[in-house]
């Protein structure tokens, strides 16, 4: 009987995770039920993973200041306008990992979903030790998904799909 060799996970198998994505949707659900009382819609998930997990973005949203907005971000997207037609086109392609994301998520209760209402909280970690701890490699995923929340929570749904080009 043949062994099979383990080989190391490559970047991407490292970064695009459900279990890291469900961390994402949880922070960045956080963050958005922070600045609104209304939990953010479940379409708005699909837009999170496609703007995080690509380094060109992520390095935007990082440069780009929590008060500037998401449509001070757009506009620093769009100066490459292939940039920001992209958006469109990763979220279709990382749907299965968002969906897959969202089962994580709901799976180990930090997330609910509510289906009459298709929409997604963020659960607290109340009676939980603490906040999960991630590795330095893998930090920056905070402050992306919270700024995205503290962003999407400022504006309806429809200007944040008309501003990043997305058509749900």
């Amino acid at each position: 009987m043949m062994r099979e060799v383990s080989r190391p996970l490559g970047e991407a198998a490292l970064i695009q995770n459900p279990a890291l994505g469900a961390f994402a949707l949880w922070n960045f659900g956080l963050s958005y039920q922070a600045e609104q009382a209304e939990r953010p819609a479940l379409p708005l998930a699909f837009i999170v993973l496609p703007l995080v997990l690509h380094q060109e973005t992520r390095e935007l949203i990082g440069s780009t200041l929590k008060a500037s907005g998401l449509a001070l971000f757009a506009e620093k997207l769009g100066e490459r306008r292939e940039n920001l037609l992209a958006v469109h086109h990763r979220a279709f392609q990382l749907r299965k990992l968002t969906l897959e994301s969202i089962a994580v998520g709901a799976s180990t209760r930090l997330l609910t979903i509510d289906y009459d209402a298709a929409r997604l909280r963020a659960n607290s970690l109340e009676g939980r030790s603490k906040r999960p701890q991630l590795p330095e490699k893998i930090k920056w995923i905070n402050a992306a998904t919270e700024k995205l929340g503290h962003w999407f929570a400022a504006v309806p749904d429809h200007q944040i799909a008309r501003t990043l080009k997305i058509d749900f």
